[in-house]
C-alpha cells in the first residue's frame, strides 16, 4: 500500500506520557483548586500514563476517549435513531480514503468502525509468518504491505481511536468461495485466524523494524470486540468461536431493518437490505453489493453511469434512513470498503448519506461498540418491544404511549402469559 504520511519517531520507554497519544499536558493534571497549598507536596501522576504492551505495538493509555456513557431509554422517550458507518479491511494507501473519512465523521458528528485486515500491518518480506488456515504459509488474496503502507495505516488507527472510532478485524488473508474459503472453516480454525489477526496488530512494531514508532494506544485484546467475515461467508463457526473469544457483535449477515436481537449470545448487527431506486428489489446497504448490481464484477464499468450509480446508492440508503427514522427507528448498519470502484462514486455517496444523516435532529452516528453498549444499557423489556415493530412500523399510538413504564402484557397464550379465566 503506497502512502505519503511519515509519523514522528521517538524513544518510548513504559509509563510516559505521549502527545501524540493522549494530547498529555504538564503540571498537576487539570486541578481546579487554585494555588497549592504547600509546594512540598508532590505532583499527582500525568492524567494519561503510557503502559507498553509486549513489544510496545501497542499499549494501554486509559479510557477511550470521546466515548460516551450509555443510557436507558426513559419511559415514554423515543429512541435515537442510530447509524453505524463501517470500513471492511481498513487500511491508509495512496488513494488517503482513511484519512478523508475521519475527517469527514469529525465535521459530522460522528464516530465509526474500522475493521481492519491484519495482514495490512504484516510487511510483504516478513509473508510467512501468515499461516492461514487451509492455504500454505505467506498465502493472502489481498496481498501484504511495505513499511510506508503500515506507517501510515498505523498513524490513521492510533488517531481514529483517539477520537472515539473502534477498531475491529476483518482477518487476514480474505478468501471467498471453495477450496480452503472461510465459508468452509472450522470453529478451531477461525479461532486460529483471530489469534493471528490480533498478533499482527500486537507485533507489527517487531515486523516491520519500527521500534521507535509510538505504539496503538489501545490494548488490543480489549478493544477487539467484533468483526464482519469477508464475503460475509463462514458465519455460523465464526459466531461459535467469537463468543468462546468474548467478543460481543458479528455483522457478517443480511437482515431487514429491524431492531437486533442476540444470537448465539452475539448481538446480530448484520447489514441491512434498504430501498434500491430504479428497482423492484432491496439491496444490501454495502458499496460492493450495490456495484455487483449495477457494473457487475467490473470495478471501473461505464464511466457515463457513474453518477447514475452514486446516486441510487445515495439514495437508497437515504430512503432507509427515512423509513427508520420516522418508522421503528431501527438502528441502520452501512458496510463499506475505501475503494475508487466506478470512479469513487460509492464514496461520494457515503460522503453525502454522511453530511446529511448525521447533524439531523436525535440521529446519532456511532461505532458498533457504542451501539451494542447502549443496547446493553438497556431494559430487555424495552428491547423486545422495538423488537415487535416491522420494517417502517411507527408505534400506532406514538412512541410515548408504546414505550410506557411497565412491560407489555404477554399474548395471550404466549410462554409466560397468564392463565386465562375459568
Amino acid at each position: 500500500m503506497a502512502a505519503t504520511h511519515r509519523i514522528a519517531t521517538g524513544t518510548v520507554i513504559t509509563a510516559v506520557c505521549l502527545a501524540t497519544l493522549a494530547g498529555c499536558g504538564t503540571g498537576g493534571g487539570g486541578g481546579q483548586g487554585g494555588p497549592e497549598k504547600e509546594k512540598a507536596q508532590p505532583a499527582p501522576a500525568p492524567k494519561n500514563v503510557v503502559r507498553l504492551i509486549g513489544d510496545g505495538s501497542t499499549a494501554y493509555t486509559g479510557a477511550q476517549p470521546h466515548l460516551p456513557k450509555p443510557e436507558r431509554l426513559k419511559p415514554g422517550e423515543k429512541p435515537p435513531q442510530f447509524v453505524v458507518f463501517s470500513w471492511d479491511g481498513a487500511g491508509e494507501d495512496s488513494q488517503k480514503l482513511f484519512s478523508h473519512f475521519r475527517k469527514v465523521a469529525k465535521e459530522n458528528d460522528a464516530t465509526m468502525t474500522y475493521f481492519l485486515s491484519g495482514v495490512y500491518l504484516l510487511p510483504e518480506e516478513k509473508r510467512d509468518l501468515y499461516n492461514p488456515p487451509q492455504h500454505s504459509p505467506g498465502r493472502s488474496d489481498i496481498g501484504f504491505n511495505d513499511q510506508q503502507g503500515i506507517a501510515d495505516t498505523v498513524k490513521q488507527l492510533r488517531l481514529a481511536w483517539l477520537e472515539g472510532n473502534e477498531i475491529g478485524t476483518h482477518f487476514n488473508g480474505h478468501f471467498c468461495g471453495g477450496d480452503g474459503g472461510v465459508g468452509e472453516w472450522s470453529v478451531e480454525e477461525w479461532k486460529e485466524e483471530i489469534a493471528q489477526a490480533k498478533q499482527f496488530v500486537k507485533t507489527w512494531k517487531t515486523n516491520a523494524g519500527m521500534e521507535n514508532e509510538a505504539p496503538l494506544p489501545f490494548d488490543y485484546d480489549k478493544e477487539l470486540i467484533g468483526a464482519r467475515t469477508p464475503c460475509l461467508e463462514g458465519q455460523k463457526n465464526f459466531m461459535k468461536a467469537a463468543r468462546e473469544l468474548g467478543f460481543r457483535y458479528d455483522t457478517s449477515g443480511v437482515n431487514n431493518q429491524v431492531w437486533p436481537e442476540k444470537k448465539s449470545g452475539l448481538w446480530d448487527v448484520s447489514m441491512q437490505l434498504v430501498p434500491f431506486p430504479g428497482h423492484s428489489f432491496e439491496q444490501l446497504t454495502m458499496d460492493y453489493n450495490f456495484m455487483v448490481n449495477q457494473s457487475g464484477t467490473t470495478t471501473q464499468g461505464d464511466p457515463s453511469k457513474h453518477e447514475m450509480w452514486g446516486d441510487q446508492m445515495r439514495d437508497g440508503l437515504l430512503q432507509g434512513f427515512e423509513r427508520a427514522y420516522d418508522g421503528n427507528r431501527a438502528p441502520l448498519i452501512i458496510g463499506n470498503h475505501f475503494e475508487s470502484w466506478n470512479g469513487g462514486t460509492y464514496m461520494r455517496a457515503v460522503e453525502e448519506v454522511i453530511e446529511t444523516v448525521c447533524t439531523k435532529s436525535d440521529v446519532r452516528c456511532v461505532s458498533f461498540r457504542q451501539l451494542v453498549d447502549w443496547l446493553d444499557a438497556q431494559d430487555p423489556a424495552t428491547l423486545e418491544k422495538l423488537r415487535s415493530l416491522g420494517v417502517g412500523e411507527a408505534p400506532k399510538k406514538g412512541w410515548k404511549t408504546f414505550l410506557a413504564s411497565g412491560p407489555a402484557p404477554a399474548p395471550k397464550g404466549a410462554p409466560g402469559s397468564p392463565a386465562p379465566k375459568e
